[in-house]
């Protein structure tokens, strides 16, 4: 069976790597050969250009295709490997065309496995190890009242004026901003139609205590029933969104006034002009941080309160965006090929073994990662 790894952007190569290393037959896909001899040359000598149809063609049965490429190359890559029974592997979240293809790919045997990478991907796997912890303690009742948030973000680890730094698409970092997004606040649905209408602050209990600007991210609604949220449980908040340093608000301030008329065209200019200004200059580290929050409460008073706190930064195995994104790519991968992924369309596994295995594996790329017990 081969991997077919298509697209070694920035964030690809630390999980790219690791599979080569470790000996799994992988041939690799890239827009321009010459930026993925450069990221993987000295490992390996399959490389080829991205095109649709060699790829079609080099594709067999029990094959794993990766999409690390744009995202509307995720569906084609998905019904190409339906058709050719290989499996799918993307870091990107379900879009409904995807889930469209659920009784195909159950159909063919074939996984389609999504959201596997930082967020999503180990958020839900700390969501998940949360849930789980939670329903098995004895301060679990059916009638608490329970308050969910996870926030992330890449931020500089060396901050700067603008209180950011690009280390993906500054036009994908541009078009989320006009995104609108639900979550639950107060017990009641929350509608935002901008991400600066809801910028709140969230303190990260780290080891050094730190506080950051946060705002809901997409809808975080139907994530309640993927972590197994039950439906009768009393819910006061639930909420994923996104983590930027203090400051970064005001920082952005005029950007956010031109979002609202900006088309395509000044968005590419303006992202060109950010990230003239704001990029990461050659070995400077950047920084990660999650964290995933549940709290249970009953009479107003907390019974049960736990955070998965993360924070990583650049080293010499590289950008903590990459290793975070793609290794645990790289372990999807390695669960799809040794038949641990059911078939179908799915997000990161619920799977108690595979979900702390996963954890496990992140320690290693996290310089912090910790369950932080609040009421200890």
């Amino acid at each position: 069976m081969t991997v077919h790894w298509c697209g070694t952007g920035l964030s690809a190569i630390p999980g790219l790597r690791r599979l080569i290393q470790n000996g799994t037959p992988v041939t690799v896909w890239n827009r321009t050969a010459d930026k993925a001899r450069a990221a993987v040359g000295d490992l390996t000598d399959d490389i080829h250009v991205f095109d649709l149809d060699a790829l079609t063609a080099q594709t067999k049965a029990g094959d794993v295709v990766i999409s690390m490429l744009p995202g509307d190359w995720h569906v084609p890559l998905a019904k190409m490997a339906i058709a050719k029974g290989a499996h799918f592997v993307s870091s990107s979240y379900i879009a409904p065309e995807m889930r469209a293809l659920d009784s195909d790919a159950r159909a063919a045997g074939v996984a389609l496995v999504n959201e596997v990478g930082l967020d999503p991907g180990i958020d839900h796997l700390m969501a998940h190890h949360l849930i789980a912890e939670y329903r098995a303690s004895a301060a679990y009742a059916a009638d608490n009242v329970l308050s969910f948030k996870s926030y992330c973000g890449g931020v500089p680890k060396q901050a700067n004026a603008f209180r950011y730094k690009f280390s993906w698409a500054p036009v994908g970092v541009l078009k989320a901003l006009r995104s609108p997004s639900k979550s639950i606040r107060h017990f009641t649905e929350l509608d935002v139609a901008h991400p600066w209408d809801a910028i709140s602050r969230y303190d990260a209990p780290l080891p050094t205590p730190e506080s950051f600007e946060v705002y809901p991210n997409r809808d975080s609604l139907p994530f309640m029933a993927d972590y197994q949220f039950d439906p009768t449980w009393k819910v006061k908040e639930f909420v994923r969104g996104t983590l930027r340093l203090n400051g970064w608000a005001e920082a952005w301030a005029d950007i956010f006034a031109e979002m609202g008329s900006a088309d395509d065209a000044r968005l590419t200019e303006l992202a060109e002009e950010l990230l003239a200004k704001n990029a990461y200059a050659p070995g400077e580290p950047d920084r990660v941080v999650l964290c995933v929050d549940l709290l249970a409460e009953r009479d107003g008073a907390p019974v049960w309160h736990k955070t998965y706190v993360m924070d990583a930064w650049g080293d010499a195995r590289g950008s903590a965006m990459a290793r975070l994104v793609s290794n645990p790519v790289a372990l999807a991968i390695e669960a799809v090929l040794n038949r641990e992924i059911a078939p179908g369309v799915s997000p990161a596994p619920h799977d108690p073994k595979l979900v702390q295995r996963w954890l496990d594996a992140v320690q290693t790329e996290a310089q912090h990662l910790m369950v932080v017990d609040h009421l200890k």
